[in-house]
């Protein structure tokens, strides 16, 4: 499939991602997945309260982590490739050493922990959850520093940006927040006039912009200097459930999103045109992840599916 013609009058070939192998071994809906920042791991975790680490390259599974009491909503790698934070219904955020299996425990949310991630050093953490706040955690004594009374409604996405002076933030009131890491102080709220329910929010790779997802079937971008969304991505299904999308930077640049009809989707960045619709998965597509130096997308879905996929488009 043919994009647009580029700037320079000559016409720029879509993305061409296939199927190449399938992951199997949740036994119930998977919520997250992501790679390590090396690339060479694939961290996946579900409802089933497990976590499992894959190969990325052979799908060969490395390790399963068990702890959680209750199912596991979001996970996030430090920036070193060793440690695996994960967010539970059991109220808690835990933090799992690859190496040694230890594990610290983070208590302090008083419900559901929601999301979870990590600062840029991963000396810090932040979380969110449905007591309706964000906490930043010292990982290392394993300590609560800040509490931000951040929403009115739980909050569905939390986010450092990349230079880690900044936060994001989302929620089910519909509302995107940054703050100031340091202070705790709120910098900037963003709403859209129909105030949909946010379920994801994330900083651009140069975190000069944020990438939001609303369960009114759309993804904006927007630039939260002048607060104003710059672009808008449509095509997919997204009206109940918290949907990643994630930033393609290797090959072109591109959006890529999970949907309630269990397909996924690839827009251009710049025209906002869907480029390619990935098919195979039988359920909602909740979990997405971009490789971070390969051209690779993984994608994870709910009940009827149960499944990993990797796609990639072959040089």
């Amino acid at each position: 499939m043919m994009a647009d013609a580029t700037d320079g009058g000559t016409p720029a070939a879509g993305p061409s991602y296939k199927h190449q192998l399938t992951l199997s071994g949740h036994k119930k809906s998977i919520s997250s997945i992501k790679f390590s920042p090396d690339g060479n791991m694939l961290a996946s975790a579900a409802a089933d309260k497990l976590i499992k680490v894959w190969d990325a390259t052979s799908g060969e599974i490395l390790q399963t982590l068990s702890g959680h009491s209750e199912g596991i909503s979001d996970i996030a790698w430090s920036s070193q490739n060793d440690y695996i934070a994960s967010a539970s219904d059991d109220k808690t955020v835990r933090v799992w050493s690859l190496d040694d299996a230890s594990v610290k425990v983070l208590r302090g949310h008083t419900n559901f922990v929601f999301c979870v991630n990590y600062n840029p050093r991963s000396n810090l953490l932040v979380s969110g959850g449905f007591d309706e706040t964000v906490r930043v955690w010292d990982v290392a004594r394993a300590k609560s520093l800040k509490v931000l009374p951040a929403h009115s409604d739980p909050v569905t996405a939390v986010s450092f940006s990349h230079d880690g002076t900044l936060i994001v933030s989302c929620a089910m009131d519909g509302l995107i927040r940054i703050w100031d890491a340091d202070s705790g102080q709120c910098l900037k709220t963003l709403v859209d006039d129909d105030n949909p329910m946010c379920s994801h929010v994330s900083f651009s790779p140069n975190s000069k912009y944020v990438l939001a997802s609303t369960q009114d079937s759309t993804i904006r971008l927007w630039n939260y200097q002048t607060s104003r969304c710059v672009k808008t991505y449509m095509g997919h299904t997204n009206r109940t459930h918290s949907i990643v999308a994630s930033f393609v930077t290797t090959g072109g640049q591109y959006i890529v999103s999970g949907s309630e009809d269990a397909k996924i989707y690839i827009w251009d960045l710049q025209t906002r045109r869907v480029v390619q619709v990935l098919e195979g998965h039988k359920d909602v597509v909740l979990a997405i992840d971009t490789h971070p130096t390969r051209k690779m997308i993984a994608s994870a879905s709910m009940e009827k599916d149960l499944t990993i996929r990797l796609w990639s488009e072959e040089d």
